[in-house]
Formats: C-alpha cells, sequence, structure tokens
C-alpha cells in the first residue's frame, strides 16, 4: 500500500477490505449514529427500529405525524407539505436560464432514449386459441428524489421520465426541504420539464412512508422509485410489499478498469467526482499498471485541493476507495464481474473491443470520452442504478419498471380438454383433488 488518502492494493489486500461486499442488512452501525437517534427518538433504537417507529406513526396519524418527523428529525416546520402553483411559477424564474436549459437538455435525451425500449404487448392466435401478454403501466408513482448535502434535480427527470413514457397514469414525488422549508428551486423547475405537478417537501422515513400508505395530503402510490440515504433504503425496504419499489440502490460507486493508455488526470478527476457524492461512496481503478495508480494517486492529491466537498472525499476515499493492482485486464474484468459495479468505466486503448467481457454492471461507460459524470446528468439512460452487487440480478431504471405483464389464455374448448388431461395428473401428484376435478369436468363435456 502507499499514501493515506487514495491507497494502492493487491488484489489479496483488495479483496479483504475494498473489494469485499457488505450485505444492506449488515451495515455499520457508529456510536455517532446511534446517538444521533437517540437524541431524536428518546431512546436508544437501531435504524431499523427507527424507521419502524416513524413509518408506524405516519400510517396511523398521517399529516400530523409527517410534521412532527419532519420537526424532530429535519428541524424544519411545515405549514403546507405540497409545493404551490406559485412556488413552482417561482422557482423557474430563479433557476438561471443556462440551468433550465440544461435540464431541457436532459430530459429531451432522457425521453428520446427510453421511447426506443420495446415495450409491446402480444397476442398469438392460434389453432388451439389465443395467448398472449398485455403489458400495462402503473397507475400512480411516488418518486423520491435526494436533497441531503446537495439538490439532485437530475433526479427527478431520471426517474420521472422514464415513468411517462411508460404511459404512468400520475407521478408524484417527494424531496426533502430546506431549513426554512422550501423546496431547492432546481428541483421544482426539473419537476416543472418532467411534468410532475405535485411536488412534497419530504424527506427520509417520512416521505417513504407517506406514499407507501398515503395521507391527507399526500396519495398512495403504487411504486416507489429513485436513490436515497440509508434512512430511506432501509425504510423502502419496510414498506415493500405495501408497494413495490425498484430497489435498495444505496451508496454509490464507480469502478474504473484503465490501461497504461489511460490519462491519470481525467481518471483522477472521474474518481473524485464519484467520491464527493456522501462519505460512503466508492470510487476504485483497477489496473494491472502500478505507474497509472501511481500516476493517478498524485493527481488525486493535486486536484483534490481544488474541490469544494473536499472533506467530503477525505472521508468517501480512504474508506472504501484506491486501486487495485490486477496481472491484466482479463484478470480485471473477473474482478469487476464479481464485484458487479453501479458504475463501470473502462478507460482502455479499445473498449468496444472489452465490452463483451462486461457480464455484471449497472451501466458500463466505454472509454474516456463517455465518462460516468455524462451518465449522470444528459446520456440518456436512467442514473438510477443498482448499488450493493445488485447490478448481478438487477437493472437500472427503465421503462420496464414501470409497467406490468398481463398474461392472456384464451383456449379453444377442444384444446382445453385435451390440455386437462396432463393438468389433472399433475394436480393429483401435488394432491389437490379440486384442480384435478376442475380439470377433469372440462374432459367429461368435451
Amino acid at each position: 500500500m502507499s499514501g493515506e488518502l487514495f491507497e494502492i492494493y493487491s488484489l489479496d489486500e483488495a479483496q479483504t477490505s475494498i473489494l469485499k461486499r457488505v450485505p444492506p442488512d449488515e451495515f455499520e452501525v457508529t456510536g455517532g449514529l446511534l446517538d444521533s437517534i437517540e437524541s431524536i427518538f428518546g431512546e436508544r433504537l437501531t435504524p431499523e427500529q427507527a424507521i419502524k417507529t416513524v413509518i408506524g406513526d405516519v400510517r396511523v396519524r398521517g399529516d400530523a405525524a409527517l410534521r412532527e418527523w419532519s420537526e424532530r428529525i429535519d428541524k424544519v416546520t411545515l405549514d403546507e407539505l405540497a409545493a404551490t402553483p406559485e412556488e413552482f411559477e417561482a422557482a423557474v424564474e430563479a433557476t438561471p436560464p443556462e440551468v433550465y436549459e440544461a435540464l431541457e437538455l436532459a430530459a429531451e435525451r432522457i425521453e428520446a432514449f427510453h421511447r426506443k425500449q420495446p415495450v409491446t404487448s402480444w397476442i398469438d392466435p392460434g389453432p388451439e386459441g389465443t395467448l398472449g401478454q398485455l403489458m400495462r403501466p402503473i397507475d400512480r408513482v411516488g418518486v423520491y428524489v435526494p436533497g441531503g448535502t446537495a439538490p439532485l434535480p437530475s433526479s427527478m427527470l431520471m426517474s420521472a421520465i422514464p415513468a411517462w413514457v411508460a404511459g404512468v397514469g400520475e407521478v408524484v414525488a417527494c424531496t426533502p426541504p430546506a431549513k426554512d422549508g422550501s423546496i431547492p428551486a432546481a428541483i421544482l423547475a426539473a419537476a416543472k420539464i418532467a411534468g410532475v405537478e405535485k411536488v412534497y417537501r419530504l424527506g427520509g422515513a417520512q416521505a417513504i412512508a407517506a406514499m407507501a400508505y398515503g395521507t391527507e395530503s399526500v396519495p398512495k402510490v403504487d411504486k416507489i422509485v429513485g436513490p436515497g440515504n440509508l434512512f430511506v433504503m432501509l425504510a423502502k425496504r419496510q414498506v415493500y410489499g405495501a408497494v413495490g419499489i425498484d430497489g435498495l440502490l444505496g451508496p454509490t460507486e464507480t469502478m474504473v478498469i484503465a490501461d497504461e493508455s489511460a490519462h491519470p488526470a481525467t481518471i483522477a478527476a472521474d474518481l473524485l467526482a464519484q467520491a464527493e457524492h456522501d462519505v460512503l461512496a466508492q470510487a476504485l481503478l483497477i489496473t494491472p499498471s502500478r505507474e497509472l495508480a501511481m500516476a493517478v494517486e498524485v493527481e488525486i492529491r493535486r486536484q483534490v485541493e481544488q474541490r469544494s466537498r473536499a472533506n467530503i472525499i477525505a472521508e468517501s476515499l480512504p474508506r472504501a476507495g484506491g486501486a487495485v493492482i490486477v496481472a491484466d485486464l482479463d484478470e480485471a474484468f473477473e474482478v469487476a464481474n464479481a464485484y458487479g459495479a453501479e458504475h463501470l468505466q473502462l478507460s482502455v486503448k479499445d473498449p468496444f473491443a472489452c465490452l463483451g467481457k462486461v457480464k455484471h454492471a449497472g451501466a458500463v461507460f466505454l472509454g474516456e470520452s463517455s465518462f460516468e459524470v455524462l451518465g449522470d446528468y444528459v446520456a440518456g439512460p436512467s442514473h438510477s442504478l443498482p448499488t450493493s452487487g445488485s447490478a448481478r440480478y438487477a437493472s437500472g431504471i427503465n421503462v420496464l419498471d414501470f409497467v406490468k405483464v398481463t398474461s392472456v389464455i384464451g383456449l379453444e374448448a377442444g384444446a382445453a380438454a385435451e390440455l386437462s388431461r396432463s393438468a389433472a395428473i399433475i394436480a393429483h401428484a401435488e394432491e389437490l383433488d379440486g384442480h384435478a376435478a376442475a380439470a377433469e369436468a372440462r374432459i367429461k363435456s368435451e
């Protein structure tokens, strides 16, 4: 190893440290976190217990609980929960024109990308009858837009626009309020662009509970999407079943695979861009070139001094970031596929030739000109992607998240009678004589 801000690891060292996955239910609970919970709840609860308390209270007392928990947790007094039309208008006016235009460009690209996704019903009439599938959109979706240390208007676009493309009937959103109870202008401007008319100044577990169960002011939704902090992730897990969720989207992560052709300065910039999200963010470099890793370390030390969120980077990089030295690119891709990164950036000489080696990643960025930050904002695909290794079985937000498949079975009587023979045999094998009788009744009526 070397350095303190950006460590360089052997593969063996990394596999027992920064590459070791921790399941979402095995996160580290620090004394400081428990102290913070105790100061709010008056007793020393685990995060899960605290969230269960909030959700249960919102479920019973509705808006009154939302206001109380917002005051206790976020230190903000709320009168009107929903953003007013006047606030929307003021937000558009307050958003600098260049920001509004950039958000509009991002929205256009997000919509264009998702309209290419094939989502079609099909009906197949044949001699035995008809089989098919109906693709039907969800009625109402709730979008969680993180606030916390920085407002993220891009998250509004990335979640809401694919929902509209899918044909969702209504999209509502929740986002943490500022200390004065306001919603950041950029988030309301993004909501205006995305066609989201109901935005609630609610954050954390209380926002998730409100959308999951409904209150006097917040409508109950059918599915909740969007990233959030630890408490949002755990709240989504607790309400799953009452509503659908897109996944447990935890702290963000980027893995860069680079060879000797990569530029240390741009690699460093990309890693710092990821590390500044929050103290739990993870920024990893996988390379067979120790010389490159050392040059990137030097660049990180130089560039971090210019970053306004250097204090966050100073916690996230030493905790979970760093460079891993591998034997060659083949081993790099073995590491990447085992890890299943949210973002996988290929800063190699021929990235397209390497694409076939990728098995598990939320999104793949081909070459240094296709860097992760473009995916965050304007490339087109949603930036809400699977984290914590869930890219091994899950996908980022897309149109399919907002539709459901209804099977269609319309068999002719003769075909049904013939198939019923096999159905009855299977039913008897399962010792379900009622099922068997229903099938046998069709055989007799043939």
